[in-house]
């Protein structure tokens, strides 16, 4: 937490809209308030196109508030819902206050919210900015007063960033080869089967690819096993492996290997494997499992927004989970990924599946499929070449794997 002595100056400060995923992988390296986030050309239309006349009422939040205080914790999923019915549509929120708005991918705690409705459409502004009673912004008066308060520097992040955090780092979808290739703990302490935190193993590579150590610059690695396969719902192709994560580990030693004599005076090939520590353990760690690389922190952007109005997919499987069904704020695999020009924050409608019944009402008894009803939102958070994460939003009943994915317009 950081003191610092501020002065009141001006209450005209600029409204804008974050979709920087804060607070997620990477924060912790970098400040999110220094990234540069660009405007899309299609995201900038159409905010221009709102600003002409604002957003019709029918759009607007049966419950939306005339005004609003930004608060630490806020997210932009939820401030978007908050004043609009869909809250993918930041550009429509961005454009109802264009003229104070540069970049919208900044939002800070301490801005309120107006919402002002006339002849049927709505605006969105900050309060004291804009119209002919607006506080003047020319001169600034200086009170001689100070007061202490401690500032949350940081910008909201697009959703609640401990939903997806560890998604970021755990799962991983590897080709049939990722894991099979991959370093592997060959053995333990004291013959010891199971390893946890602070505990010491052996680690071997493929042959002709041993692990070595790099002076100066600690190598960690991340410890995978089972890679399970992901087949799609509707033709049963397998989309990718689904490693499970299972925790950390820091190489302490290099791998080696040195000829030497048997009791027969014969050369052979004695290797000595690596050294690594255990660092941190999500459950415990087993001779066999694999390691691979810890890659490097990223600071990402998320962009809430609607998926192409032609996409159309399957839930493949729940993520951490034997079941089928998901519930609100639960991590899920879709069919769709890099190769379908799927990207992180684009959020699409699940269907739920019509349920197969008898019309008792007819004496024929024919069977009926009652028609597939919207269930919900989700919005993918990381991609792979055919495969996605997403998170399940705002469900009215638990989601299933197979259950259909489109666009939510």
């Amino acid at each position: 937490m950081q003191q610092a002595m501020t002065t009141k100056l001006s209450i005209n400060s600029k409204l804008a809209l974050t979709i920087v995923g804060a607070a997620m992988a990477g924060w912790l390296s970098t400040p999110a308030w220094a990234q540069n986030y660009p405007v899309t050309p299609g995201q900038r239309a159409t905010a221009n196109q709102v600003a002409q006349a604002g957003v019709p009422i029918s759009e607007i939040s049966a419950n939306a508030p005339e005004s609003y205080l930004i608060k630490a914790g806020d997210t932009l999923w939820a401030i978007s819902g908050l004043f609009l019915k869909s809250p993918w549509r930041w550009p429509e929120l961005w454009g109802m206050n264009i003229d104070d708005i540069r970049n919208p991918h900044l939002i800070y705690p301490g801005q309120r919210l107006e919402l002002v409705r006339k002849d049927g459409r709505a605006s969105l502004r900050m309060a004291g900015s804009g119209g002919d009673d607006a506080i003047p912004t020319e001169t600034i008066r200086v009170s001689p007063r100070t007061r202490y308060e401690v500032l949350d520097n940081g910008p909201l992040p697009a959703l609640k960033a401990h939903l997806i955090e560890p998604f970021l780092a755990e799962p991983i979808v590897v080709d049939v080869d990722g894991l099979s290739n991959a370093p592997r703990i060959v053995a333990a302490q004291d013959s010891r089967v199971l390893l946890t935190t602070g505990d010491r193993a052996y680690a071997r590579g493929q042959t002709g690819n041993p692990m070595l150590d790099a002076p100066g610059k600690q190598q960690e690695f991340r410890v995978f096993r089972n890679a399970t396969p992901l087949k799609d719902p509707g033709t049963g192709e397998v989309l990718g492996y689904e490693a499970q994560y299972v925790g950390k580990a820091l190489l302490a030693r290099s791998e080696t290997s040195s000829e030497v004599l048997d009791k027969d005076g014969k050369a052979r090939l004695q290797i000595t494997p690596a050294t690594i520590d255990i660092m941190s353990a999500k459950e415990e760690i087993r001779v066999g499992d694999r390691l691979l690389p810890e890659p490097p922190r990223e600071l990402l952007s998320y962009t809430p927004r609607a998926a192409a109005p032609d996409v159309a997919g399957r839930i493949v499987s729940v993520y951490g989970s034997a079941v089928v069904n998901a519930a609100q704020n639960q991590v899920v695999a879709i069919n769709l990924g890099q190769r379908d020009g799927i990207e992180s924050g684009q959020v699409m409608a699940i269907l739920k599946d019509g349920s197969r019944i008898v019309d008792k009402t007819d004496t024929a008894r024919p069977m009926m499929k009652l028609p597939d009803e919207r269930n919900g939102l989700l919005m993918v958070f990381r991609t792979f070449e055919r495969v996605s994460y997403a998170l399940v939003l705002d469900i009215t009943s638990s989601v299933n794997v197979g259950d259909r994915l489109i666009s939510p317009r």
